[in-house]
């Protein structure tokens, strides 16, 4: 077959996904493995979301509401925003991508940073873009060198703050500095998924800046602090001409009928939320003292995981874990070949997993 595929298109990496956990527990003959590599919800999905689903399953042959009319209320009401403000999106991956589809043409140039969450380049190599990617500055976004790399072709800036993989996050005061210092014009796009686990004294409020004369949209997700992954809804915040722009693009039934149903009722479930916060914090502060007595060291973080530098083959590493039914992330596709990515579970699996980390040391001779 003889495909004309753009040269732009053709030279895109797929996103690395993992395989599924029954396959890895069948190839390596394990059993109640526990995954603790996607920085997922240890705890679930929300209760109130699972009941809500259950209820709406009989009402699967009819189409989703395209507007998410009843969910862009209850987040309009939850963020105290209007609801053209917000857009929502198959996950706030489509956010990305929407946000891509809209402003950036062929040429046009598009700046993240590295390591970061990998599907930014993507989105924008997808519409013919030019990538610059900056390098992080002690594992934290360079804000100084971001704003060195823009020219009259950017369009889009892309801030994962809490940074994905590094757990760091910048405050108020470097990002008002920063945009003051972007052209008019330049949408800078901070990426907010894991946000609800940061310290609230050092987060910035996305809010105080959707009516300012520079565009800025923040991302959230449902599929960390909420616990449904699973279903790929997420949300963006920004000026309403911006997101007008975006629903000219996105496609008319884009999140479906069950993830509108979950998001909405785990919205209101309070007691999920703070269980998870709460977890999310101790098995932080657990870990964290626990690992020094293997020799390593945790980096800070204001997210649900963690980077631990091992000092060897992180691949290596995470192999010999899996072998144990414990599930880790490697991070050779960050560039960081020595480092693993830990998020953080349930105490019992906290646990486990502290042995494993100990009993794999020992095996490949630390």
């Amino acid at each position: 077959m003889k495909l004309a595929i753009p040269e732009h298109i053709r030279g895109l990496v797929p996103y690395p996904p993992g395989k599924p956990l029954e396959e890895l527990e069948r190839e390596y003959g394990i059993t109640g493995s526990i995954k603790m590599a996607s920085n997922e919800n240890s705890l679930g999905p929300s209760p109130k979301a699972v009941a809500a689903i259950g209820q709406a399953l009989g009402n699967l042959h009819r189409y989703p509401d395209g507007s998410c009319y009843y969910l862009a209320q209850a987040v309009a009401r939850h963020q105290q925003v209007s609801p053209a403000q917000i857009v929502f999106g198959n996950g706030s991956d489509e956010i990305i991508s929407l946000l891509a589809a809209a402003l950036v043409q062929p040429g046009d140039e598009v700046i993240s940073s590295a390591p970061s969450f990998l599907v930014y380049p993507k989105v924008a190599q997808a519409q013919g873009g030019v990538n610059r990617v900056v390098p992080l500055n002690d594992l934290r976004h360079d804000l100084t060198a971001i704003r060195e790399q823009i020219t009259g072709r950017t369009r889009l800036i892309f801030l994962d703050n809490p940074n994905n993989p590094t757990g760091t996050m910048f405050g108020r005061q470097a990002f008002e500095r920063f945009l003051a210092q972007v052209p008019e014009g330049v949408v800078t796009v901070l990426d907010e998924a894991y946000i609800d686990f940061a310290d609230p004294g050092q987060r910035l409020d996305i809010r105080d800046y959707l009516d300012g004369d520079r565009p800025v949209a923040g991302l959230r997700t449902f599929s960390k602090a909420y616990g449904l992954a699973g279903l790929r809804v997420g949300y963006g915040l920004m000026p309403p001409a911006l997101a007008d722009c975006l629903h000219r693009v996105r496609g008319p039934f884009n999140v479906n009928s069950l993830a509108q149903i979950g998001a909405l009722a785990a919205l209101t479930d309070t007691e999920h939320y703070q269980r998870t916060l709460a977890m999310t914090r101790e098995g932080i502060a657990w870990l964290h003292e626990q690992l020094p007595s293997l020799g390593l060291t945790p980096l800070p973080t204001e997210t649900n995981f963690f980077l631990v530098d091992l000092g060897r083959d992180g691949k290596a590493f995470y192999q010999a874990m899996l072998k144990k039914g414990v599930i880790v992330r490697p991070m050779n596709a960050y560039g960081l070949p020595t480092y693993i990515r830990i998020t953080v579970g349930t105490a019992a699996e906290n646990k486990r997993l502290l042995k494993a980390m100990a009993d794999t040391l020992a095996e490949l001779g630390q």
